[in-house]
């Protein structure tokens, strides 16, 4: 008998750190799951709108380190109320993620944005510089405005956010950015190739002709008259 006692009392001696690690679990859990949802509804709304993605609520609940159950319920009562406001947007559950949308009642207005700045006109400095791009590419934006004699820094930005222009490496010597046109230009002008262009690149100025990028070509005909 007191050989008996004596395991059964070792057995509770042991048994003894585990229940205090199960009650030190539950009180933590118990203070995540405590955390007011007021504070995990704007997280998840500062990551959603960043996501260029859909997000399953497990990767959410990763990002905002709240319970993955209490994270599904958030996005689903956010769901409801998005809709009940009437916002200009959806949060809706598709192919497994999470993910704003427009709402398809307002798709003609996103439709008419969309399109007008598409088909907004090019200036003359930026079809100026589009051909320079065209013909010399791969090239820099330094090369491009000696060839222009201007800065063209604006003016290659808006052909990359119009998808005419796209970055292409860098220069081995200087390490600037290259840039050369993408197929969407192809597509714009009607040609499969950059070989199909006419023949224009002979009333190019040669890149040659500006060693210094930051020279401009009235200084180079100067310099000639000189």
């Amino acid at each position: 008998m007191n050989e008996q006692t004596d395991i059964a009392a070792e057995a509770d001696v042991e048994l003894e750190p585990q229940s205090a690690d199960a009650e030190q679990s539950a009180d933590s859990e118990a203070e995540t799951l405590a955390i007011p949802v007021a504070e995990l509804r704007p997280a998840l709304e500062a990551v959603l709108m960043v996501a260029d993605q859909p997000l399953d609520h497990v990767a959410l609940a990763t990002a905002v380190g709240y319970p993955a159950d209490q994270v599904r319920s958030a996005l689903e009562e956010l769901a409801h109320e998005y809709a009940e406001q009437g916002r200009g947007f959806d949060l809706r559950n598709v192919a497994g993620g999470w993910r704003f949308y427009t709402r398809d009642e307002y798709a003609a207005v996103v439709e008419r944005f969309v399109l007008e700045g598409q088909q907004a006109r090019l200036t003359q400095a930026a079809l100026e510089t589009l051909a320079v791009v065209a013909y010399k590419q791969p090239v820099s934006r330094a090369r491009v405005s000696a060839v222009r004699g201007v800065n063209v820094d604006g003016v290659m930005r808006t052909l990359v956010a119009r998808g005419l222009v796209e970055e292409c490496g860098t220069d081995e010597e200087t390490t600037a950015l290259l840039y050369r046109t993408t197929n969407y230009f192809l597509e714009r002008i009607g040609v499969t190739s950059v070989g199909e262009l006419p023949e224009l690149a002979p009333f190019l100025p040669e890149m040659g002709d500006f060693d210094d990028p930051d020279q401009r070509p009235e200084e180079v005909a100067a310099q000639e008259t000189a």
